[in-house]
This record gives C-alpha cells, sequence and structure tokens, in this order.
C-alpha cells in the first residue's frame, strides 16, 4: 500500500461498480470473482505478450474475446469471461489494473473494511499488534485490514497510512520538530 492512493479513473470505477450490481445480482459470489481478478493477473503477469496482443487496437475484438476464452477457459467463472468480453468491446481491457483496485475499494467500502499500513522500526509482536488493530478499529468504526512494514530509520514508534492521511508518531518524526522548533527560536 502507498502513502496516497493511486488515481483510479472514472470510467474504472463505473465498471466496477457494474461489476458489484452483477455480484448483488447473485449471478457470482465476491470471492469467486475476487479469486478470477487474481487468476487473471497471475496469467497477465506471466505473459506480457499476452496483455500486449489484448491491448493491442490493430486486432480484432472478436479474435482477442476468443484469445481471452481460450486463454482462461479454466481459471475463471462465467461471470468474469462475460465482463471481460464486454471490456474488450468497449476497448477497455487495458484499463483492468484500475478496475481492480476499484472493485476492491467497493468491496471494502460494503464490507467496513479499512486498509491501513503500519510502519515500525522493529518488529512488533502479536500481542503488539492486536492493540494496534483493536486502537484504529476503535478509532475508524471499521474492521481494519492491516499491512506490516519495517523501517529502522524511524527509529521508533509507528507510522500508520490510511488512504491519504498519515499518522507518524515515530522518534524521527518527533526529533525533526524539536530542530525545527529549536531552529525557529
Amino acid at each position: 500500500m502507498k502513502n496516497s492512493k493511486e488515481h483510479i479513473s472514472l470510467s474504472a470505477q463505473n465498471y466496477a461498480n457494474a461489476l458489484v450490481g452483477v455480484l448483488e445480482n447473485r449471478n457470482a459470489t465476491f470471492e469467486e470473482i475476487s479469486k478470477d481478478f487474481e487468476n487473471i493477473r497471475e496469467i497477465l503477469n506471466s505473459s506480457p505478450e499476452l496483455e500486449s496482443v489484448l491491448n493491442n487496437p490493430t486486432i480484432t475484438s472478436e479474435i482477442k474475446k476468443d484469445i481471452v476464452s481460450e486463454i482462461f477457459k479454466n481459471d475463471i467463472g462465467e461471470t468474469m469471461m462475460n465482463f471481460l468480453k464486454v471490456l474488450i468491446d468497449k476497448k477497455r481491457f487495458g484499463e483492468l489494473p484500475q478496475i481492480h483496485s476499484a472493485y476492491i475499494e467497493k468491496l471494502n467500502e460494503i464490507h467496513n473494511i479499512q486498509p491501513v499500513t503500519v510502519v515500525s522500526a522493529v518488529e512488533l509482536s502479536d500481542n503488539d499488534k492486536l492493540q494496534v488493530i483493536k486502537k484504529l478499529e476503535e478509532k475508524l468504526h471499521k474492521t481494519v485490514q492491516p499491512e506490516w512494514e519495517l523501517d529502522t530509520d524511524i527509529i521508533a514508534g509507528l507510522v500508520i497510512h490510511i488512504d491519504d492521511n498519515l499518522i507518524d508518531m515515530s522518534i524521527r518524526n518527533r526529533l525533526a520538530k524539536l530542530k525545527k522548533d529549536l531552529m525557529l527560536k
């Protein structure tokens, strides 16, 4: 997770919302679609040539849909297969990573989940991690989904990234503030 959200286009958000709408009609489950996204990502990451072909404007939509049908037939469900074909028809296949990000954001919103990144100078104990999660959940009124990172440069304390917000409780930050205050006097 980065310090700020990646920019997600409006069209990607609209496609993600449409996909969630299909799921609300129970054509598939959130878990099935999430797994399908992961399978697609793995296959595309292992074959940059495939992604290049599917984004190539000189190749017809029909050929691309045939390729998608053949390549992904054993790895994704019918709902996702149809969704990919719509993206190909609308010439939006290249937005798939953004659509996936928007889909994750929508799922988090639906399930009241807040992803956070917690950076510490040393590895936290399981008990410390539970306490951090508990405090964040109390403050945010959401289920916290933490990602733990180590950064010895912060010296001690924690730095917490929540969407575009930063809570910096590190010694490095306190020392920087003290230095600034001393220089002003």
